[in-house]
Order: C-alpha cells, then structure tokens, then sequence
C-alpha cells in the first residue's frame, strides 16, 4: 500500500467515493455534511493498494494546527496499517512545516490515534450523530 498526496481531479474523486462509502453508506452520515467548504482549502491524500484507492484523510492549517479531517479507510484494509501509513503521510507530507495535530477522534478510534502520540483534549460531544473527542498530538 502506498499514500499519495492528491493532485490530479481522478484521485480527487477517489478520495470522495471512499468518504462516501465509509462515512455516508457504513456510518449513515448525511451526504450533505460530507462534503464541505474547506475541501479546497485541505490537502487530501490518498491510499492505494496497487491501483485501488482503500483509504483517504485531509489536512488543513487552523489556528496554528495541521487539522487532520476526514479519515477513513474501506473495511476491506482495517486493522492492516493502513490508517498508519495515511497519518505519517498526512503529518510528514502533507504538512512538513507543521508543529502540533489536531483532530476530532471518533471515539471507537481513539485507541489508534493514541498510539499514534495523540492525547484526549476534549469531552464526549456528537458531530454527524457519532461520539467524538478532540485530540491533540505535537511533533516529536
């Protein structure tokens, strides 16, 4: 499996047919919540398994943080390290000037964000009808 930051419309759109597929039909968010007004503003990455795309995050700048937004993977490629290597791409890749992560951890995930080095910041609250908390991770 490889990660790759998206710069073509193709893997654009294979970055949004998985959002859908896990977020949308798996995770029965609304379609409309889905996509938003800081998909411009993010830089995407994409996993692929040979040419499949089986994976996808964003990152944005916000108040001094990379903002990592958006992270799935297909059921398919869980629990293969497929969420790790989209991470180490989105953190060292996609923001390499960056010092401190932020994002908002479904909370059945919050086991793989902290091995990952990320720490609770949060309470519980509900975003697209699913318990989350924000975690905080800095550079080491």
């Amino acid at each position: 499996m490889h990660a790759k930051v998206v710069q073509t419309e193709k893997e654009m759109q294979d970055a949004f047919s998985i959002r859908m597929k896990v977020f949308v039909e798996e995770q029965k968010v609304p379609a409309e919540e889905e996509v938003d007004e800081h998909e411009e503003a993010a830089v995407h990455v994409v996993l692929y398994d040979e040419s499949q795309p089986v994976g996808t995050g964003r990152i944005r700048e916000l108040d001094g943080y990379g903002k990592l937004e958006r992270i799935c993977i297909l059921p398919s490629h869980r629990g293969r390290g497929a969420g790790k290597i989209i991470m180490k791409e989105l953190e060292v890749i996609a923001a390499p000037n960056i010092e401190k992560f932020k994002l908002n951890a479904q909370t059945q995930a919050v086991p793989f964000y902290e091995k990952l080095g990320y720490e609770i910041r949060s309470g519980t609250f509900m975003d697209a009808g699913i318990p989350h908390v924000t975690m905080i991770k800095k550079r080491t």
